[in-house]
């Protein structure tokens, strides 16, 4: 067996299934994740999970490795170690970086009473819980660029969100310069300059932000978000997680409040159609 079927096995031996949000379930022969479970977390066939395992699909693409990695909740040594073994070269450090540690989705299952994401040092989203995806609508229907946060903001608009005029100019010029600090650190990242280089291109707003040279990080906000049981006010913190150069975004509520009041309400409603029959 070679090394890469050999670590990929061992690796989803390991994984409660209750780590993932499975249920465990009676019946198990192994305490770790089945392979179709495996196959589904990672967006794959069952079938090519099978040939990895048994050392019969070879070549395995980079964001295939990138999603088992995520799927099997790998560390960052872990990863590169799979990449390595599949013949693939692990993410160059002067990439943003998009690997999601074992630590950081614990923090989003644990974390289920408040809206939370996780972005890239690039504004890419790459994982949310339940009520983020019930206030500010499911990141899922997105994909390629209109998952990235500045893209849309500047290209798409914002109507699920309100600023006063002083704070909207101050969380786009923070935008820009939060990206323009991203561009500096990973220079070597290519889907990064197309993004704003297109940005500029396509966005008036983005480019005359740009053009002021300013390098800054966004950290906090608060604003008012339209969502499926009314506006609430609620303010936005963003984390750094250490090493990893990724944000998580969190929404709270100033507690005993009417907006504290609606996000109790979202969180029992969840993602259920609150419109009304006819």
């Amino acid at each position: 067996m070679s090394e890469f079927a050999s670590v990929l096995r061992s690796w989803r031996d390991r994984v409660r299934p209750e780590e993932v949000g499975l249920p465990a379930g009676p019946g198990r022969r192994t305490p770790g994740l089945r392979r179709e479970e495996l196959a589904a977390l990672a967006g794959v066939s069952v079938d090519y999970v099978v040939r990895l395992e048994q050392g019969r699909a070879t070549n395995p693409s980079a964001q295939l490795l990138s999603a088992l990695a995520t799927a099997l909740r790998l560390t960052e040594e872990e990863r590169d170690h799979l990449c390595r073994v599949a013949s693939v070269v692990p993410p160059s450090r002067l990439v943003v970086p998009r690997h999601v540690t074992p630590g950081v989705q614990r923090i989003v299952d644990r974390l289920g009473d408040v809206p939370l994401a996780v972005f890239t040092a690039a504004h890419d989203i790459v994982l949310w819980n339940d009520l983020w995806a019930a206030m500010t609508g499911d990141p899922s229907r997105y994909s390629g660029i209109d998952r990235n946060l500045v893209w849309r903001h500047f290209m798409h608009g914002h109507d699920e969100v309100e600023w006063d005029a002083e704070h909207e100019e101050e969380f786009s010029s923070d935008l820009a310069a939060d990206l323009r600090a991203a561009v500096g650190r990973y220079p070597a990242d290519r889907d990064l300059a197309e993004l704003v280089a297109r940005l500029r291109r396509e966005s008036p707003e983005f480019e005359r932000r740009w053009n002021t040279g300013r390098v800054a990080e966004h950290r906090a906000s608060r604003k008012r978000v339209h969502s499926p049981v009314g506006t609430i006010e609620i303010d936005c913190d963003v984390l750094s997680v250490p090493g990893g150069d990724l944000r998580i975004v969190v929404y709270t509520a100033v507690p005993g409040t009417e907006d504290a009041a609606k996000l109790d309400l979202l969180r029992v409603t969840g993602l259920q159609d609150l419109t009304p029959t006819r």
